[in-house]
């Protein structure tokens, strides 16, 4: 048997903590939330519905109220100055308190340090991720040992910030199954 250096964490000896939630209990601050769907069923608009009600200071659905503070929204599917900037005007948001990060140079991707830096920098509480499919930089999404890596340097960045992260996610599989269905009995 080969000696490994092995360390166990004993419940007893683990202090706990209480969690913050800035939509309690389905966002929390300092952890990772995915909003997955299919296509078109308004998961962006939710979540800049949220986004405008966290920067202006109003209250969030849940009926909190928090202090108006910063988000990060990082599209990779809308244009900013197309979609996203009039729909969060629409919806009462201080845009100048939404912040992109410029991908034009360089794709962003979970696992970039470009993400801790501007959260560091702007103070956001929020950081959205949308589509999930867009930012794992060519790793096998359909493989735990692909994906794994980048989620834990993601929910490490969460942990250290207390930023609220939330991806949003695309069922391309019940998608596709769904149109190639159609596509075969029509």
């Amino acid at each position: 048997m080969q000696n490994v250096n092995l360390k166990i964490i004993n419940m007893a000896d683990v202090q706990r903590e209480e969690v913050s939630y800035l939509l309690n209990p389905y966002i929390p601050f300092g952890k990772i939330t995915i909003v997955q769907g299919d296509p078109g069923e308004g998961k962006t608009t939710m979540m800049l519905a949220v986004t405008a009600a966290l920067t202006s200071g109003r209250e969030l659905p849940c009926g909190s109220v928090c202090e108006p503070s910063d988000v990060i929204f990082q599209t990779a599917e809308d244009g900013l100055a197309d979609t996203i900037k009039p729909r969060l005007e629409d919806m009462g948001a201080d845009c100048s308190r939404v912040h992109t990060i410029d991908e034009s140079e360089k794709q962003l991707s979970f696992s970039d340090e470009r993400i801790e830096q501007t959260i560091i920098k702007t103070g956001a509480r929020l950081l959205i991720l949308d589509p999930a499919q867009a930012y794992f930089s060519g790793a096998d999404m359909n493989s735990a040992g692909g994906v794994r890596p980048m989620m834990k340097a993601l929910a490490q960045v969460a942990e250290r910030t207390g930023c609220a992260i939330v991806i949003i996610g695309h069922l391309l599989y019940e998608f596709s199954y769904k149109r190639c269905y159609t596509l075969k009995c029509s």
